[in-house]
């Protein structure tokens, strides 16, 4: 002998309540990874910040440096160059190299000019990869930029 069940309003209120969870919990988890992966604040005071922005850029525009970025055969090769597109040897050369989405993978390699770029001993695992640099020219004027770096399989 079978039973007939009916659908009831109390089963439609325990779907309807758990479809709400799901989507509660999901979204509780998406905002939960995206503060916890937040790698942090960019300046401490960005109206300050602002106030000097057009002449640094206005000076870093003027060295008319360009950068590239590649990994291959375990190393790390940061080009700049000028706007001939002769080699350049920075007076100084900060980086640090790591994830975009997250500070777990940043390392800050050992850069040496070797006469035509920077080379660094790095083994990069495939995908999105971003070096954060900053440098100084010979002259003293400050250049930084992020070079974005994708590595193949």
């Amino acid at each position: 002998m079978s039973k007939d069940r009916k659908f009831t309003g109390w089963h439609a209120l325990a779907i309807f309540g758990g479809c709400f969870a799901v989507i509660i919990s999901v979204n509780l988890t998406l905002a939960y990874n995206a503060v916890s992966t937040f790698p942090g604040l960019e300046v401490k005071n960005s109206y300050v910040a602002s106030q000097s922005f057009d002449d640094r850029r206005a000076d870093q525009e003027a060295l008319g440096w360009s950068v590239r970025a590649d990994a291959k055969g375990g190393l790390l090769i940061l080009k700049i160059t000028d706007k001939d597109g002769q080699a350049v040897q920075a007076g100084s050369l900060d980086a640090v190299l790591g994830r975009a989405t997250h500070v777990q993978d940043d390392r800050t390699p050992e850069f040496a000019f070797d006469g035509t770029a920077y080379v660094a001993r790095e083994s990069l695992e495939p995908g999105n990869w971003n070096i954060r640099m900053k440098a100084t020219s010979l002259a003293g004027v400050p250049f930084e930029q992020r070079v974005v770096l994708h590595v193949e399989s």
